[in-house]
């Protein structure tokens, strides 16, 4: 199988793992605060990871252990604690989702000045056609309120976070193999989400309550396929795909909305069809082969 053959299997598998498991966030919120859960999701993944990151390590150049490391950091570890921060103060949903679409523009103007990448004007024009449909889809759903917009900020810095960590493994750790990066770089966060959940007073959860013993363990099995399996496939669709391409994986989560909309019955609207097809040419745009040097 040809690369962009199994780039689009990656992406359209991913899609699915980011885009389907908001349901059981939104149930352990009932039991579990925010921070608490962003902890426990990156420390179940870390933990599983951990027997793997051993042998892995050794894999790994030394001079390169410290660049996995911070790829964790700004890939998983910063994002997944500066989105609840911001949500938890209330920031508008429809603002935050346009604000995190950023994600793709920014891995191009970072590339671009810091990085010395070159892209394709194709790969360029595919990202903010995406970008376009992405803000009309979230705009014809609801309306944006500006209250507590400062906290904006934070999910602007998220996305930048994800264009740091996905030029940082496209430019530096391109020839490593993307299972050893996952396991060492996320391995490495048990460590400060470790702290975090003791700051929590997680051992002190009532966990004679089943709501607080179900929350965890669908947390933990969340962070073990959402954090962990999701992370190796994201550096597998890096590698095979470009940074461009990878970036724009957060433009596939509506279509897995439409789809679960679809199953429950939910009504689709020809305006809603119209953007997410504005979307899918955008990504395709992206994905076309093209100049995308030192593959950002």
């Amino acid at each position: 199988m040809n690369n962009r053959f199994i780039s689009w299997i990656v992406f359209i598998l991913l899609s699915f793992i980011w885009g389907s498991p908001f349901i059981i966030m939104k149930l352990s919120k009932e039991s579990l605060p925010p921070l608490l859960i962003t902890s426990l999701l990156i420390f179940s993944a870390g933990i599983v990871l951990l027997p793997f990151a051993v042998l892995h390590i050794a894999k790994i150049p030394r001079r390169k252990i410290g660049i996995v490391i911070i790829a964790g950091i700004f890939g998983n570890f910063l994002p997944a604690f500066l989105y609840p921060i911001a949500i938890s103060n209330n920031i508008d949903s429809a603002l935050a989702g346009i604000l995190n679409s950023l994600t793709p523009i920014f891995v191009i103007i970072l590339g671009l000045l810091f990085f010395k990448s070159r892209i394709s004007s194709v790969k360029a024009i595919g990202v903010f056609i995406g970008f376009a449909g992405m803000c009309l889809l979230t705009l014809m759903e609801r309306s944006i309120h500006f209250q507590n917009s400062e906290y904006a900020l934070l999910i602007v810095l998220a996305a930048i976070s994800y264009a740091v960590n996905i030029l940082l493994v496209g430019h530096f750790l391109k020839d490593q193999n993307p299972f050893h990066i996952t396991t060492v770089s996320i391995s490495f966060l048990v460590i400060p989400t470790a702290f975090i959940l003791w700051q929590q007073n997680f051992p002190a959860l009532n966990f004679h309550d089943s709501g607080v013993i179900w929350s965890v363990i669908a947390v933990a099995l969340l962070g073990i396929t959402g954090t962990a399996i999701a992370t190796g496939l994201f550096y597998i669709l890096l590698k095979k795909g470009g940074g461009v391409f990878a970036s724009m994986i957060i433009y596939g989560t509506p279509f897995v909305a439409l789809f679960w909309g679809f199953i429950y019955h939910e009504k689709i609207t020809a305006l809603r069809i119209v953007s997410l097809v504005i979307i899918l040419a955008g990504v395709y745009l992206a994905s076309r082969k093209g100049s995308e040097n030192n593959q950002p």
